[in-house]
């Protein structure tokens, strides 16, 4: 079996991750659980950027994505599984966690799963096309996550730039009726590349 885990960074990496979107997909789901993990107990009911969220229904969304990317990548409907682990104690998260991204890094390990078509609720594509949908809304969420904590994640600029160029092909520049996005905020052509991605997906940089 093929060992898609992350390594340590290096010009190997960098390389393999842009040849291989299951790399860059590993990667944004690590800083999601990182940054998920750092999460104090009293800051799970607060709101986050993402209205439809809390902090802890975020999280419990990031686990029901990552069960999602493992069934697909099974072969099977991810529209059969809830956008929203919501059963899940505080003290479980991390468990959960732990075992949904083991499901995922097997499920992905046969690197023919990035030319087969995979079923999205949003339509078919390749597997490859979506492992940089997935690494967006990973990295946007993490966004999310860390802008309702008060936390910096050390943002990845080549993951960021997947999730850029991935929102950018998948959102219309007008109205995004139907869409778990708001318009894109104006923000600064200079502004970082974090920010640049969020604002296109509707949230506010700070």
């Amino acid at each position: 079996m093929t060992n898609i885990r992350n390594t340590p960074s290096s010009t190997a990496t960098t390389s393999a991750t842009t040849d291989d979107p299951r790399q860059g997909l590993l990667k944004a789901i690590a800083l999601a659980g990182r940054t998920a993990a750092a999460v104090r107990p009293e800051q799970f009911d607060g709101p986050t950027p993402c209205t439809e969220f809390t902090v802890r229904r975020l999280a419990g969304h990031l686990v029901a994505v990552l069960r999602r990317i493992a069934l697909a990548g099974r072969g099977g409907d991810v529209m059969s599984l809830p956008t929203v682990a919501d059963d899940l104690a505080d003290s479980e998260w991390q468990a959960a966690w732990d075992a949904a991204v083991r499901e995922v890094e097997a499920a992905w390990a046969d690197p023919t799963i990035l030319g087969r078509t995979l079923t999205l609720p949003f339509g078919s594509v390749p597997g490859a096309a979506a492992a940089a949908v997935w690494t967006s809304e990973f990295t946007v969420h993490t966004w999310d996550m860390a802008t309702a904590t008060g936390q910096r994640p050390d943002w990845d600029p080549e993951l960021v730039a997947i999730s850029y160029a991935a929102m950018k092909r998948g959102l219309p520049i007008g109205p995004r009726d139907g869409a778990p996005f708001g318009a894109a905020v104006d923000v600064d052509a200079d502004a970082p590349a974090i920010d640049r991605l969020v604002a296109w997906c509707g949230r506010k940089p700070q």
